[in-house]
């Protein structure tokens, strides 16, 4: 299938949106939207030509592309995409051109910065050399504490630099396992410094190095996640960004940690992952109680749907340590099905920000009353947010949970309990926003007229979200296929690994 689409067709997909982004600078408000929904729309169809011509009976790396960069150092140019991080490439591209259909205020500025993260965001689900990928991977922080910091809203330049300066400095102790690994590989293989996942899967390390080395990388993961105890950023960076913002940051850049996990984690350091299996455990256990109780907690919808998104993301976690098809193809598919839904969320959430300029769940009663189609479309999300049946959330959770109860099925059980707190805390929070008589009073009569009806554009983003969350949840067999050729391969390779 390589043959059938250009050499540096994933090249075109990385500096397509980043270089179209330039234009926009000299452009006004006005042409702005158009030419970004353009351009993004434009990705989505490169993007889906990527999926049509992948030869989804295999799971090996395609249309891989090379390039010498700095020959001596190691640093290559190296790209390729199986079927893990093409589903991670079609989420991207979707949420994107959703994204730039939605967005209403300060237009051209939040345009730049989504075209620059579908690049970048492309450059990380694609790059096999590990400098590449931990450049991508540190880019991804900046347009995002722009918006925070520029169009947040509370303490916002302080909410911005918290989050960036967490996940900036635990990056660096990815960077320094990556930089070691490769010392060892040069001195283990007796060749140049090389930084080619290829070339880290050929080297196992000594044990006595092995744990240090997992666990820098671990650390510069788990923030990014965020995995429990490296969540303190989370409240912060979701409650006071903008809507865009905070659904970028739930919708795609957590993803770039769990992705993280499948591609170096699992398959470099299978060893350390089953001798520490209860601790690991253990903390992505934490993540989806600890998570779910302080959403239970929260009086705000978007800290609400940021602390679910942690819990729902340990489920994923736990999914990958159970190292069968079940268990991390559920985790996988739960990382594109959460990208659905929180995006969804977070902007369902914006269109009554917009509207009345508050989240806080003590503003709104009865907005049923005002806006029934809303309420739908916000039920159908809060639905596949529990994980109901016939919605995508279910798929992926459930997946998760049983290759999990293969390994664990007092923890697994324990998990499951995020069905029950989840509907807890997401049908009450339903319940006080969307029903019970509205408040009489001049200040509530101006309030429930700023509740005016979805617009077109609006019901567009809204119906396109639900419509692939339900025939997901009906149908998963098209993501599925893809996800579990490339998760057998590399399951294959990590009990290689275990017994070398």
């Amino acid at each position: 299938m390589d043959a059938l689409l250009p050499h540096h067709f994933l090249s075109v997909l990385i500096f397509l949106p980043i270089l179209a982004c330039l234009p926009l600078f000299g452009l006004s408000e006005k042409h702005a939207k158009p030419y970004g929904v353009l351009v993004t729309a434009l990705e989505l169809v490169l993007v889906v030509g990527l999926w049509v011509f992948f030869d989804k009976d295999t799971g090996v790396m395609q249309f891989e592309e090379f390039a010498d960069i700095v020959k001596q150092a190691g640093i290559n140019y190296h790209v390729g995409v199986d079927g893990i991080s093409l589903i991670l490439l079609v989420l991207t591209a979707f949420i994107l051109f959703l994204l730039a259909l939605y967005v209403s205020k300060h237009i051209k500025d939040m345009l730049i910065c989504i075209l620059l993260l579908e690049g970048i965001l492309m450059g990380v689900f694609t790059s096999l050399n590990l400098i590449f990928f931990y450049v991508f991977w540190e880019a991804s922080l900046l347009p995002v504490l722009y918006m925070i910091g520029r169009y947040g809203v509370g303490p916002r330049i302080y909410s911005g630099l918290k989050f960036f300066l967490y996940t900036f400095l635990a990056s660096l102790f990815m960077l320094l396992a990556i930089l070691y690994y490769a010392h060892a590989c040069s001195l283990a293989l007796n060749t140049p410094f090389n930084f080619d996942l290829e070339t880290f899967n050929s080297v196992v390390l000594l044990p006595k190095e092995r744990l240090w080395v997992f666990i820098a990388f671990f650390v510069g993961i788990a923030v990014k996640i965020p995995i429990f105890p490296f969540h303190n950023w989370l409240p912060h960076a979701y409650g006071n960004a903008p809507i865009i913002g905070s659904a970028v940051l739930s919708a795609l850049l957590l993803k770039m940690g769990t992705y993280a996990m499948v591609r170096f984690l699992l398959p470099l350091f299978p060893n350390v992952i089953l001798h520490y299996f209860l601790p690991l455990s253990v903390l992505a256990l934490l993540m989806v109680l600890y998570g779910a109780l302080l959403a239970c907690a929260q009086k705000e919808m978007k800290r609400l749907i940021a602390y679910s998104s942690m819990s729902h993301m340990g489920v994923a976690v736990l999914g990958l340590y159970a190292f069968n098809v079940e268990g991390v193809g559920g985790a996988i598919f739960t990382m594109f099905s959460h990208g659905l839904v929180s995006a969804g969320l977070f902007m369902l959430v914006g269109v009554l920000f917009d509207r009345c300029n508050s989240s806080k769940i003590v503003a709104f009663k009865g907005v049923a009353h005002s806006m029934p189609t809303y309420a739908a479309f916000f039920m159908v999300l809060l639905l596949a947010n529990v994980g109901m049946p016939l919605t995508s959330g279910f798929v992926g959770e459930f997946l998760s949970l049983l290759g999990f109860f293969q390994s664990s099925p007092t923890m697994a059980f324990l998990a499951g309990t995020t069905i029950i707190l989840s509907a807890i805390y997401m049908l009450v929070m339903y319940k006080k926003v969307f029903f019970g008589a509205q408040p009489q009073g001049a200040l509530t009569l101006k309030k429930a007229k700023a509740l005016s009806p979805l617009t077109c554009s609006e019901k567009s983003v809204l119906a396109l979200l639900v419509a692939a969350v339900l025939f997901l949840g009906i149908y998963p067999k098209p993501l599925l296929s893809p996800i579990e050729q490339s998760v057998q391969i590399l399951l294959e390779n990590l009990q290689g690994r275990i017994n070398a």
